[in-house]
């Protein structure tokens, strides 16, 4: 068993829970529930609503859209 390095997306999970109080299933569920809308709309929901930073809102966003496709 190997424990390598989480990559893409889900990399940045640990610190956007630790800098916004929330797990990352309830900001999932946040975008989930703003569906459909498109990726750049869901970003900027996250980073004007709620105060998260860029890159935090799209690695959640893509996550979530990632998921949705299958």
């Amino acid at each position: 068993m190997t424990d390598e390095p989480i990559k893409g997306p889900a990399s940045y999970f640990p610190s956007i829970e630790k800098r916004y109080g929330k797990p990352i299933a309830e900001w999932q569920d946040l975008v989930r529930r703003s569906l459909p809308a498109r990726h750049m709309e869901l970003v900027s929901m996250l980073k004007n609503d709620h105060g998260m930073g860029h890159g935090h809102a799209n690695a959640i966003v893509a996550h979530v859209l990632a998921a949705e496709k299958g």
